[in-house]
């Protein structure tokens, strides 16, 4: 959600209950959103309706929730066309795999654009190969279809020169229902995932996937685990029984989240979610997002429960946006030696201030920014920029190195038989 969207007068209303117990749920911007998101609709609904019954009566048609299940396929590969910009198979020269990371950029406004020129810049001295997209890709309400011009302008023009593979993720601004931001309709995603298709960055073979650096190896050195956590983190309750969190797409989703954890042979795991674990700002952390303290999707319980029975212990990171601030927050007993990093500053800053107080490395809540990972077999390196708009120039503000990934005794005792 942004600053100014509006959050439920009440936990897990549906979206429906809440219009109905708040007819006009926001004036000025929030509600100029939800108007012309209505209008948007209405005009995609009677253009595509002769599409739509054309569809119906060919092989692979049929309604749009038996699509949105066909799409899913439990984090399955899907070919990548040869077009695309290629994984990369080797180390840059520096002997690491450097990836750029950002979040919460889809704006298609000048700091987005200022944002992506100075990490442009970083990335040919880096010599970035792969890039990160936390969610958030389309502002205000997600893409219309696969084909919505939206993509064009806050996606691949801004990031032009930027030509490696993005890894992006959902957020909720990308599954808004009836009200822009609330995740109230996370079928929505599917159309980011058919856009895929259509772009040489954008890489999102399924709703969640994974994918391994270098590319192709037997034995990665880093290995991403993208999430869908919209299901489990909307502002609203799911209306849709398939995406509820005790739902069959939740259920899916951890169990292939579970076993790919056990499964992966890379030395450095980095789960990739748009809503966080921990947070010092705004938003808060899963378990009391906005200051909730009931409400199964409003707070994020089953979040913070899929965080803390799957991933902590087991991922050297967890990379959020949702809130429009740099945080690099410290492993901790309570996330069992996970590090938290929240990069969600790429087109929207945050107000200067924390609201909480997990332990911190280093963290800001005014600038714009991004981070770049670093990894080989020794370490791995986050980086965190911080981009003056005006000018277009990011200045590195802090760099955190590990030198010993989760898991690396037991990996290693196991090696030696």
């Amino acid at each position: 959600m942004c600053d100014d969207d509006p959050i439920p007068p009440r936990a897990d209303l549906t979206e429906e209950q809440w219009l109905r117990a708040e007819p006009d749920p926001a004036t000025g911007p929030t509600g100029d959103r939800v108007r012309t998101m209505s209008a948007v609709r209405r005009r995609a609904l009677l253009g595509g309706a002769v599409a739509g019954a054309a569809l119906a009566v060919l092989p692979g048609g049929g309604t749009a929730e038996a699509r949105t299940r066909r799409a899913v396929s439990a984090g399955a590969h899907q070919p990548v066309r040869a077009d695309k910009f290629p994984f990369p198979q080797h180390a840059n020269a520096d002997g690491e795999f450097a990836v750029l990371v950002t979040g919460d950029a889809g704006t298609g406004g000048e700091s987005q654009h200022a944002v992506a020129a100075a990490a442009r810049q970083v990335c040919r001295t880096e010599g970035i190969g792969l890039a990160v997209g936390l969610g958030d890709n389309i502002y205000e309400n997600g893409p219309e279809s696969e084909h919505d011009s939206e993509f064009r302008t806050k996606f691949e023009e801004p990031n032009t020169g930027i030509d490696v593979p993005w890894l992006m993720v959902l957020g909720n601004h990308d599954c808004s229902g009836l009200i822009p931001g609330s995740g109230g309709d996370p079928s929505r995603g599917d159309r980011e995932v058919s856009y895929a298709a259509f772009s040489r960055r954008w890489y999102m073979p399924s709703r969640y996937y994974r994918a391994a650096l270098p590319a192709g190896g037997a034995d990665p050195v880093v290995e991403f685990f993208a999430l869908d956590t919209n299901p489990v983190a909307s502002t609203v309750a799911q209306a849709d029984p398939y995406y509820r969190w005790d739902g069959p797409y939740m259920k899916a989703q951890r169990a292939w989240l579970d076993d790919a954890l056990a499964t992966s042979r890379a030395r450095w795991k980095v789960v990739l979610g748009h809503h966080p674990y921990l947070n010092n700002g705004k938003h808060g952390s899963a378990g009391s997002y906005d200051g909730f303290l009931v409400g199964h999707y409003t707070r994020g319980i089953h979040l913070k429960e899929l965080y803390e029975e799957v991933v902590c212990g087991r991922a050297d990171l967890i990379l959020s946006g949702h809130d429009h601030t740099l945080q690099l927050l410290e492993p901790t007993a309570r996330t069992a030696g996970t590090r938290q990093i929240v990069c969600g500053a790429f087109a929207k800053s945050g107000d200067g201030r924390a609201r909480s107080s997990h332990p911190a490395a280093w963290q800001n809540f005014s600038d714009h920014g991004f981070m770049v990972l670093r990894v080989s077999q020794e370490a791995m390196t986050v980086d965190a920029y911080t981009v003056d708009v005006p000018t277009r120039t990011a200045r590195l503000a802090h760099r955190t190195r590990t030198s010993t990934p989760l898991g690396a005794d037991s990996r290693e005792k196991a090696a030696l038989g």
